[in-house]
């Protein structure tokens, strides 16, 4: 079974919103053993709309639209089905009357526009909206399914979530696809790729590549008759894949490094305190979006100039000798925040972020400090990009190498 999803709405085109809909039911269709082959952004245009969806209807068994049926005249996308079907539309006074009856409960006056959202062409079946009043349809005809739901996603979800996906549950069978990703970081994706590379070529379970700010991820999607099977499928392409990166995987699907370290240092009732210079605090701010953080983190200090590290009676002598941006730094910025919020572990964190070199170390330099109480080490990388990015792979790399040390 071929789906394919089409947004709707020039203001997609225009980047005034960014079409997060599409992404969301993209994650929705592997369980139902849909294959996405097909996504499209189309205007507020008639013709244009359906033109694509009469190409949508030629070459994919399930479409689903969203957006386009508000009351406003830009509104088309129930005309553009209707010319798509050769139907007319009709309106439905049931439909009238739950919107009239909306109005009133929020002793709003309802404009005569919102009639148009109660139009129904003979073979949609109208979908309920208990977040809005834009109902969606249900069309089965020529052996195809055409979805439509609501643009705003708060009101697609909803109606996805409980009128659309279990009636497409009952009629998807046969055929379930189930992803796993793998998040791995320290390796180029080159590097990931030429590892990986016996599987790469594998049909079933897939394995597919992708670089982003906190390592190189891989995708490994299975298909099967049932459930079970596609887990196991994966399961031990998994297995294979760990053998190969050991360490450098860190986690899988919605895992995140700082919840990972958290974790860890809940459960070994550990305090961090961590001291930054050119990171502006980034690192603390990564750590503290965890919910409870605070039972294991102490605190961030940002010195991000001499007289800053100097309010932290931080070494001036010893910055003098090997640098702001230094191994050195890092490993006493570690130290000195530890004592400073009498934490059991510090990290130092310092970095050229650019644009400019600093000290001569070119831009992307990143030290790393830890200490522990025990002993202290540090922990030299470089990366490529922009401020921002360097300062998001300063942080991913000081939190990889933190758990790497509590591991």
């Amino acid at each position: 079974m071929k789906a394919e999803i089409i947004s709707i709405g020039t203001e997609l085109l225009l980047g005034e919103i960014t079409d997060t809909n599409s992404a969301y039911l993209a994650s929705q269709l592997p369980p139902l053993g849909l294959d996405l082959h097909f996504m499209s952004t189309v205007g507020d245009n008639q013709q244009r709309l359906v033109d694509t969806l009469q190409q949508a209807w030629e070459r994919s068994n399930v479409i689903i639209a969203t957006g386009g049926l508000g009351p406003t005249q830009d509104d088309i996308t129930r005309e553009a089905i209707a010319e798509l079907l050769h139907e007319e539309i009709t309106i439905d006074s049931d439909l009238v009357k739950r919107f009239e009856e909306l109005f009133s409960y929020y002793k709003i006056d309802m404009p005569q526009s919102n009639i148009r959202q109660a139009g129904v062409i003979p073979s949609a079946q109208i979908i309920p909206n208990p977040r809005g009043t834009a109902p969606g349809w249900w069309i089965e005809r020529d052996n195809r399914i055409l979805i439509t739901m609501p643009g705003p996603p708060r009101e697609m979800q909803s109606m996805w979530t409980n009128e659309l996906l279990p009636k497409l549950q009952q009629r998807m069978g046969g055929t379930v696809i189930l992803s796993k990703t793998l998040k791995t970081f320290g390796l180029t994706e080159a590097r990931v790729d030429e590892l990986a590379s016996p599987f790469l070529s594998a049909t079933n379970p897939t394995l597919a590549t992708y670089a982003k700010l906190d390592g190189i991820h891989l995708r490994i999607t299975a298909k099967a008759a049932a459930a079970s099977e596609a887990e196991e499928l994966i399961a031990q392409r998994e297995a294979d894949i760990r053998a190969i990166l050991e360490d450098h995987v860190w986690g899988a699907d919605s895992d995140t490094l700082e919840g990972i370290v958290g974790a860890l240092l809940a459960a070994k009732g550990l305090a961090l305190a961590c001291m930054e210079s050119y990171t502006g605090g980034l690192l603390a701010n990564i750590i503290t979006n965890v919910p409870g953080s605070s039972k294991y983190f102490r605190g961030g200090l940002v010195a991000y100039t001499n007289e800053a590290r100097a309010a932290f009676e931080f070494d001036a002598q010893l910055v003098s000798r090997h640098g702001a941006v230094s191994a050195e730094t890092a490993e006493a910025m570690a130290t000195t925040v530890r004592e400073k919020l009498a934490a059991d572990i510090g990290i130092g964190l310092t970095a050229v972020t650019g644009p400019t070199e600093i000290e001569g170390k070119p831009l992307g330099t990143i030290f790393i400090g830890i200490d522990d109480g025990q002993c202290r080490q540090s922990f030299t990388r470089n990366y490529p990009g922009n401020r921002l990015q360097v300062k998001q792979r300063a942080v991913t790399s000081a939190l990889f190498e933190l758990r790497r040390s509590l591991l």
